[in-house]
């Protein structure tokens, strides 16, 4: 079941209650498919450059992430989080890198994601 609350996608997963607590459904984060277009198209064309080859998506309570793998079996190159509770903050989308450097943040996904682009432009100088 789902449901939208605000910009962001909420999943309601219910889940084995156990003999003394309420059963309550948990909300996991989630991209909208605006959000999975735009990132997939950007992966597209860095499979198409040979950059990437595999990735990953996490709904999770408080975020959600795509990672992105140059190989299977290997750490993931980059991170793409939506965290929700930054919204009014620092912006809800962000990159991060291997090491858990934040390359870039901010309240639009496309301009979030031009940090990425820069490195599709000098694959294929």
């Amino acid at each position: 079941m789902r449901r939208l609350q605000g910009n962001s996608l909420y999943m309601n997963i219910p889940h084995l209650p156990s003999q003394n607590a309420q059963s309550r459904p948990v909300e996991q984060v989630a991209f909208h498919r605006t959000e999975l277009s735009v990132i997939l198209s950007l992966y597209g064309r860095m499979v198409a450059a040979g950059e990437w080859r595999d990735y990953g998506i996490s709904c999770l309570r408080e975020v959600a992430v795509f990672s992105v793998f140059r190989r299977t079996a290997e750490m993931s190159l980059y991170r793409i989080e939506k965290r929700p509770k930054l919204r009014n903050k620092q912006g809800m989308y962000s990159v991060v890198a291997l090491n858990g450097q934040v390359l870039k943040r901010g309240h639009d996904l496309k301009s979030v994601l031009r940090v990425l682009e820069r490195k599709l432009i000098r694959a294929v100088d």
